[in-house]
């Protein structure tokens, strides 16, 4: 029953990390701009390799290959969040601007206006 329950629980973090990496996929496909696609990359490497590798490491039981992949899924949750930080401040300071259906900005200055 406890095998059961082990492969259950690993099974089910392996189908929901693959849909996270999927719908991540899709989303760096589709969405318009660099930012949007870097935060839909952010979370699929993040979330979706993150649910994997523990499924996976509630899979492999108490081994050396457990640890490794605990060493691997602390290496991706520092280096992926940084990467992406990193990503999107260089597209600023390059100038690339970020798709908006409105200027937030003019919203900013009306506001300003309003409150004089």
């Amino acid at each position: 029953m406890g095998a059961m329950i082990v492969d259950l629980l690993s099974w089910v973090l392996i189908v929901i990390g693959s849909l996270g990496v999927l719908t991540g996929g899709i989303g760096v496909l589709r969405l318009p701009d660099v930012y949007t696609r870097m935060h839909a990359a952010g979370i699929t490497d993040t979330l979706g390799a993150g649910a994997i590798i523990a499924g996976l490491m509630i899979q492999g039981g108490w081994t050396l290959v457990t640890v490794k992949l605990a060493l691997i899924l602390v290496f991706l949750f520092f280096t992926n969040p940084t990467s992406s930080f990193s990503l999107g401040h260089a597209a600023l300071t390059s100038g690339i601007a970020p798709k908006l259906e409105h200027d937030l900005t003019e919203d900013a200055e009306v506001n300003r206006e309003d409150a004089s």
